[in-house]
């Protein structure tokens, strides 16, 4: 339904709520002129884009995991686990450190006064608890008109977003978000990996097929065939060493660079491959794709990816969808970094930059979903090809839809 229709059946203490929020100059006794100033406040552009200009980065947060979604009602749990999955998170040895005060002198405190300032000094200190973070994050967004209870018996515990709210807010941040957008003439060179990653995977089964792919007992390839296998690919790619750190992104990301790793979590998930204990074999699937029986679907892979990586990055689908959005064109990808730093969180050693250059635009990268080039002045730019338009814009992924393999939080310290 649309913000017209939800407001019909909204109550007219919510409706009154909202009025007050867009300030409007109505009687809250109507119920009809509080709906049509309402509507009037709401479509004007500057009433919009003013709200979105002031949301925090944990309400844009939760926004954009709202807006691509094709589902039209949520539970509370529901939101309340989205707010929280894409609230800021900061380590503990990160945060600034509290100013110690200067000794105060006190004459003759008597004890109930010193009780009394003791606990109003840990009320004042008391750090604010994640559900109290999101019950007024879903509050400000009922008191927007972004957010509704459902008004039949069957889902009057459920939340609804109107649909043309979905597409105003999303086009009121295109609108934001173009005005830093820095675009480029094409460069001379750029790399395009669009038919490159469904037959890096056929090679790497026909390998595991025609080789006797001996493994150690933590089932990774030894390093030797591990080399042969990497030297087939298309974009070749170094042996990860044992001194950083590796893990969230996959299954083997541990033990595997980042493309191949992809290729090869696919192919284990997928059932193409089996490790037995000593060997990896082909399975029948994996004999009838390394034959050319079986097509390999780039949108089906990239789902894949998408699933994956939505663990250290929740909001990702929403970054892609964004990417495909304002890169029709070369766009430079620090102007982009720019614009969506506030959607994005830094996980663990990856900072906010590494999340978006290697882990999203290096992947869509080899994915084929996007061209990255260099210009004359050595800037990075990237472009979606049409493939990637095509791919990005027919899959669709809930926000909890996150797959979790095992090993995936596996990790490498030196």
């Amino acid at each position: 339904m649309n913000l017209a229709d939800m407001l019909c059946y909204a109550d007219i203490d919510q409706l009154t709520r909202i009025a007050q929020t867009y300030e409007c100059s109505c009687s809250s006794h109507s119920k009809n002129e509080l709906i049509q100033s309402i509507l009037t406040a709401v479509q004007r552009r500057d009433s919009l884009e003013s709200r979105v200009e002031e949301m925090s980065g944990d309400d844009l947060r939760f926004l954009n995991s709202l807006l691509f979604e094709t589902r039209n009602a949520y539970s509370l749990e529901e939101l309340r686990a989205r707010a929280v999955g894409t609230a800021a998170m900061f380590p503990k040895e990160s945060l600034p450190k509290p100013e110690v005060a200067p000794p105060i002198t006190v004459v003759a405190p008597t004890a109930k006064s010193s009780r009394s300032r003791k606990k109003k000094q840990a009320v004042s200190e008391e750090p604010s608890r994640p559900e109290d973070i999101t019950r007024q994050t879903i509050t400000r967004f009922k008191r927007f008109g972004w957010l509704f209870n459902g008004f039949s018996q069957q889902t009057r515990y459920l939340y609804q977003v109107p649909e043309d709210m979905k597409r105003r807010l999303s086009e009121a941040l295109e609108r934001k978000f173009r005005v830093s957008l820095v675009e480029r003439e094409e460069p001379l060179v750029y790399r395009d990996e669009r038919s490159l990653l469904i037959p890096d995977l056929v090679t790497f089964l026909r390998f595991v097929r025609d080789h006797d792919a001996l493994v150690t007992g933590d089932g990774v390839l030894y390093k030797r065939q591990l080399g042969q296998v990497l030297e087939l690919m298309s974009v070749q790619e170094p042996i990860p060493g044992r001194g950083g750190w590796r893990f969230g992104y996959g299954r083997r990301f541990l033990d595997y660079p980042d493309r191949f790793s992809l290729l090869y979590d696919y192919a284990y998930y997928e059932s193409l491959i089996r490790e037995n204990p000593d060997r990896l074999i082909v399975t029948e699937e994996g004999f009838n794709a390394a034959e050319g029986l079986n097509r390999i679907d780039p949108a089906q892979l990239y789902r894949f990816w998408l699933r994956l990586y939505k663990g250290p990055i929740p909001n990702l689908a929403a970054l892609v969808q964004w990417v495909s959005r304002l890169c029709t064109d070369w766009t430079t990808t620090e102007s982009l970094f720019e614009i969506m730093r506030p959607l994005i969180r830094s996980y663990y050693y990856d900072t906010e930059r590494d999340v978006l250059d290697r882990r999203v635009l290096g992947m869509m990268m080899h994915l084929g979903l996007l061209s990255w080039g260099e210009t004359a002045e050595a800037e990075s730019v990237v472009r979606m090809t049409p493939q990637g338009r095509a791919i990005v814009s027919g899959v669709a992924l809930l926000f909890e839809d996150t797959l979790h393999l095992d090993n995936s939080t596996a990790y490498s310290g030196g």
